[in-house]
């Protein structure tokens, strides 16, 4: 290129926004310096109303249902200890599907990376797995069952073909959203998201502002370790096994907005995964403040769903089923789009068809999931579930202390592997087959809230990266 058509070149480039290359250096020939400083402005980059836009779409990907009604719960048990309470739910509620989203943008967004470690079948089982069960298996009809039940069924009943209907109704709605996954952004970050969030504003600061009553006593359950309760039933949550999914999602949204840089890339997944969490934060605290002063009007109920009615009947009447009924439909609804979105971005390159075709099909399999039934579906799903979510913690540790390993798979394999063996058994005890389960596994600390496996892989943990550290300085003996 002679240099007055590199000075043309210039000219054309620094017309565009923030490419001031050639004016700041008119004069420069063209040279590899002033080449890379033109290209690296050229560098796409994601405006801050279209970063926020990305993290409202994070946040409401993993709003679900179970979100929403597991937080009134612990503060209605948690009485007068719901800070601690509200501090351990936020520690594996948020903390830990924050950890996921950093983990999946430190390796490029997708679940396949995470797992090469573990080699490419027991890695691409592994993935297989957890899509279809976080995805057309159990989690994304069970959005759909979860907003018909508490969103549709007080005002149609809950008769099956109510629940036809809505379905139908429902996965159209989803597989709109879901078949252009580019526009994800702008319809949920810019439209959908904001209406929760504002439906959300309504219902927690009603429960900060105006408390059904004064802050209720503490069950026997939190009196002595409310952190602990509260770490437990942030961990039910299950939105580290939510994340892994949703990490080739929030990545793919950041592309289709042009960006190319893969440091931008994970600067820009980390920055929503952040958005979203303190969105998730501040939900949280308020909900459980909502349960903590609603034993007054709630003290027998058995679950969140009966906690949040009884609240917004008490406070806003009949309007209140109908908020309670937005929430709750475009919490469910926002998260069956990520985790169908995130199948068929998996799906596709797996297998020779379309994303297109792969949306469509998991799409109309999920609704006839659906239409069997919540209580089938959560019967099925949570041993399922439960089983595979100490793999997917343990995946996630593992990956963001990857320096610390000469050689990843010598760590990677047999820490998975006890993992696997543990969590199994939890999944089966939470089937309520517990007589299948060894005494000696029932036995181990926290294995009556699903968490027997910690000690025996924390102990797998240190032999092998032991292990690894003797054999990698054997190798530097040997070079």
């Amino acid at each position: 290129m002679s240099a007055l058509a590199f000075r043309a070149f210039t000219r054309g480039v620094s017309r565009l926004p923030g490419h001031c290359c050639a004016w700041r250096f008119p004069t420069i020939p063209a040279g590899n310096l002033c080449r890379s400083l033109c290209f690296g402005d050229l560098m796409q980059r994601l405006t801050r109303s279209d970063l926020l836009a990305l993290g409202f779409m994070t946040f409401a990907l993993f709003l679900g249902a179970g979100n929403i009604i597991f937080p009134p719960s612990v503060g209605l048990a948690a009485g007068g200890q719901l800070w601690l309470a509200a501090a351990g739910f936020l520690l594996t509620g948020v903390g830990l599907p924050l950890l996921t989203v950093v983990a999946l943008a430190r390796v490029g967004g997708g679940m396949p990376r995470l797992t090469a470690p573990l080699g490419a079948k027991a890695g691409g089982l592994f993935a297989i797995v957890v899509y279809l069960a976080i995805g057309p298996l159990f989690a994304t009809p069970r959005t759909a069952v979860v907003a018909f039940e508490m969103g549709m069924a007080p005002f149609s009943g809950s008769s099956d073909l109510a629940l036809g209907l809505y379905t139908l109704v429902y996965f159209a709605a989803v597989l709109f959203l879901s078949l252009n996954p580019g526009q994800l952004v702008d319809r949920i970050g810019k439209w959908i998201t904001p209406v929760l969030l504002s439906a959300l504003l309504v219902l927690g600061g009603a429960a900060l502002l105006v408390p059904a009553g004064a802050i209720g006593s503490t069950t026997p359950a939190y009196q002595g370790t409310p952190l602990l309760q509260g770490f437990l039933q942030g961990y039910l949550t299950m939105d580290t096994l939510g994340a892994l999914v949703f990490g080739i999602v929030i990545a793919t949204a950041i592309r289709d907005r042009g960006v190319s840089n893969e440091a931008l890339i994970t600067r820009y997944a980390v920055s929503a995964g952040v958005i979203a969490a303190v969105g998730l934060s501040l939900v949280y605290v308020a909900l459980v403040y909502l349960g903590a002063t609603s034993q007054g009007i709630a003290g027998e109920a058995q679950n969140g769903v009966q906690i949040l009615s009884n609240y917004v009947q008490h406070t806003f009447g009949a309007a209140g089923s109908v908020l309670l009924a937005v929430v709750i439909t475009l919490a469910c609804l926002t998260t069956a789009v990520g985790l169908l979105t995130a199948c068929g971005e998996f799906f596709s390159k797996l297998l020779p068809l379309s994303y297109r075709t792969v949306v469509i099909t998991l799409g109309l399999f999920s609704l006839l999931v659906a239409n069997q039934g919540l209580t089938q579906l959560i019967s099925v799903s949570v041993p399922v579930l439960v089983g595979l979510y100490p793999l997917a913690i343990v995946l996630v540790a593992l990956s963001l202390a990857d320096r610390l390993w000469c050689q990843p798979s010598r760590v990677f394999v047999p820490v998975m592997a006890v993992t696997l063996f543990f969590g199994v058994f939890d999944g089966l005890a939470a089937a309520g087959l517990k007589d299948w389960v060894p005494a000696f596994i029932q036995h181990l600390p926290l294995a009556a809230d699903s968490l027997g496996w910690l000690l025996p892989v924390g102990l797998t943990l240190l032999l092998a990266a032991g292990f690894d550290r003797l054999r990698g300085a054997a190798q530097l003996q040997t070079q």
